[in-house]
């Protein structure tokens, strides 16, 4: 989808119905607004649902001040004005009240940024706005002074409020709000079991100094029929994935083998939510489909394939309550319920940087005998005979990370017992 050739109104349109629909804002919650090549101003309006806009909603502020519209701007517009006129860099603005960020803001406090090295560059530094009356000069006073502290700064947390995001385009907007209130979900779910771990400015360097991987380029003189479907499948779950909040809209690696020599996986930094099965890119002998940027995670891919016959399935992914546990020393244990041990088995944690400086190591750890392993402040990696199969054990794992979650507030956890699971093994047959 060619977002930034949409006029206003459509993105307008197209990215309040996302953040609705993902539960990131309510029906009379949230602001949207984009300054166009003219100097004009295109804002959602005030008092009108949210989850039902039209662009014949939308209202068009001119340089000059007139409005152009069947409704009034949002009550908020005075602070989007006032963040125009405070940073020429930014182009849209985008302001709502997601739980997880409004959580931070009833305390004051930032999330941590730091636990995840992709979230830490995608966000940069955060602010904190002083409260101020809704609707106000005063707050918009406020909020335009924290993103004069710095250029870099685009994401500023209201005291007892919301978020607002400030950016070049209303995606970039939206990605940067996407990742910081998952950041929040993260460093709330992790506080429920232990600590977040954070990482060092070394390891974050070291995460963002990774290079693309440099392969050869093939054309593909044909695709086969298996591959067809394959790519169409693998599209449909990562868009159901996407709308499940196993990944954010630019996270998540999806791979599938082909035949021995060839596997396809998802491209490099292309929206989740709508991804077409023209976007997923060929692997083949070690070099990659001709124009595409595959995963930066495709050699991991490969070798885990090279290492694994058994393996035809692989996916990346980072749903905020098993991250908790690759965030925090906490153990993921799987004997809950028989239907987890049976899917997870044994889940082992691995240290942070494994995917791309201890590969091997990491190939040799995932089979098919311990197909899901937790990378720390990173991944969970998960391994399948089969596309569903995968990501049937990816929903496993995240709804069994969410009751042991949930069980904090309940009681003491009661494992499945050794014997219990020498009987599970024997019914099974789960080899060893």
């Amino acid at each position: 989808m060619k977002f930034d050739l949409m006029p206003p109104a459509d993105q307008l349109v197209i990215m309040m119905e996302r953040i609705y629909g993902y539960g990131m804002t309510t029906t009379s919650g949230g602001n949207l607004s984009i300054l166009d090549d003219n100097g004009d101003i295109w804002i959602t309006p005030g008092s009108v649902d949210k989850g039902s806009l039209t662009r014949d909603d939308m209202v068009c502020i001119k340089k000059n001040g007139d409005i152009i519209g069947k409704h009034k701007p949002s009550s908020e517009f005075p602070f989007h004005k006032k963040l125009y006129e405070a940073r020429s860099d930014i182009k849209a603005v985008l302001h709502a009240h997601p739980p997880a960020l409004v959580a931070f803001s009833v305390v004051r406090k930032i999330p941590d940024t730091k636990i995840i090295a992709n979230v830490n560059r995608v966000c940069g530094p955060i602010g904190l706005a002083k409260y101020g009356l809704p609707g106000s000069t005063d707050l918009g006073d406020k909020i335009a002074d924290e993103f004069k502290k710095d250029e870099n700064i685009h994401t500023v947390l209201l005291e007892n409020h919301g978020v607002v995001i400030g950016h070049k385009d209303l995606f970039t907007a939206f990605k940067a709000f996407e990742t910081i209130e998952y950041c929040a979900r993260l460093n709330i779910n992790s506080n429920i079991i232990g600590e977040a771990k954070a990482l060092s400015k070394e390891q974050i360097k070291l995460e963002a100094e990774k290079l693309k991987p440099q392969l050869d380029e093939f054309v593909p003189k044909s695709h086969s029929t298996y591959e067809k479907e394959e790519r169409a499948k693998m599209a449909t779950l990562i868009r159901r994935g996407y709308k499940q909040r196993l990944f954010t809209s630019t996270q998540g690696t999806f791979s599938q083998r082909i035949d021995n020599d060839s596997f396809i996986i998802t491209p490099h930094n292309i929206d989740r939510m709508y991804l077409d099965p023209a976007d997923i890119v060929t692997i083949k002998s070690g070099m990659k489909e001709a124009g595409k940027e595959p995963s930066r995670s495709v050699l991991l891919h490969k070798l885990i394939y090279d290492t694994h016959p058994e393996i035809n399935s692989l996916i990346i992914a980072h749903p905020h309550n098993v991250m908790a546990f690759a965030l925090t020393n906490a153990p993921f244990d799987s004997r809950t319920i028989p239907e987890s041990y049976i899917m997870l088995r044994d889940v082992p944690k691995v240290p942070f940087g494994s995917t791309f400086s201890d590969s091997e190591k990491l190939a040799n750890t995932i089979s098919m005998v311990n197909p899901v392993v937790l990378v720390e402040n990173d991944c969970v990696l998960v391994a399948g005979n089969s596309l569903i199969n995968a990501f049937d054990r990816l929903e496993v794992t995240e709804y069994t990370a969410k009751s042991i979650i949930s069980s904090a507030h309940v009681g003491e956890i009661v494992k499945i017992s050794k014997k219990q699971v020498e009987e599970i093994d024997l019914a099974f047959n789960l080899e060893k």
